[in-house]
C-alpha cells in the first residue's frame, strides 16, 4: 500500500464521531444528593473541556465536549424527588432491606440512574429489582428473576 494512502488517512482523522452518551429512557429522577453529584461531574466536564481546548488535544476535546452534553442534558432533565415520608410502602428514595430465599438480607437505597452504585448499596430505580418492589409493602415478594426476595424493612 502507497504510504500517501496511510498519510491521507491519519490526516482525516477526526473525533467528531465518537457518538454520544446513551441517554436513559426513564425519567430523570435524582434524590437530593444525586443532584449535587451530576452537578460535581458537570464542572469536571467543564474543567477537562477547558483543559482538551487549552491543549489543542482533538481526542480529549471531543471525549469531554461527548461528557459535557452528556452532562448538561442529565442536569437540565435531573427530577429531585425528596425522601419518602410513607415508610410503609417502596418509593424512590426508599431503603428497602430483603430477604432472598438463601437466607442473606441485603439492603437497598433505590437512587436516580446516575448515583446507582450497587456494591455501596445503591439501587438504580430502572433496575428490574427496583420497579419489582415499587408500591410493596413489609412482608410482601418480588419476583427477581426466577427467585423471590421478601421485603423485611423499609426506611
Amino acid at each position: 500500500m502507497s504510504r500517501a494512502f496511510v498519510k491521507e488517512a491519519e490526516d482525516s482523522d477526526t473525533f467528531d464521531d465518537i457518538g454520544d452518551r446513551p441517554i436513559s429512557p426513564y425519567p430523570n429522577d435524582v434524590t437530593p444528593e444525586g443532584l449535587v453529584l451530576i452537578e460535581e461531574a458537570l464542572e469536571r466536564a467543564r474543567h477537562e473541556h477547558a483543559q482538551a481546548q487549552a491543549k489543542n488535544d482533538r481526542r480529549a476535546l471531543a471525549e469531554a465536549a461527548r461528557d459535557l452534553r452528556y452532562w448538561t442534558a442529565r442536569r437540565a432533565s435531573a427530577q429531585v424527588i425528596p425522601p419518602p415520608v410513607d415508610k410503609t410502602h417502596v418509593h424512590f428514595g426508599s431503603t428497602v432491606t430483603l430477604l432472598r430465599e438463601d437466607g442473606r438480607k441485603q439492603t437497598f437505597r433505590i437512587v436516580g440512574e446516575d448515583e446507582a452504585d450497587i456494591a455501596k448499596g445503591k439501587l438504580s430505580h430502572a433496575a428490574p429489582l427496583a420497579r419489582a418492589l415499587f408500591g410493596k409493602k413489609i412482608g410482601e415478594t418480588a419476583a427477581v428473576g426466577t427467585n423471590e426476595v421478601e421485603i423485611v424493612d423499609i426506611a
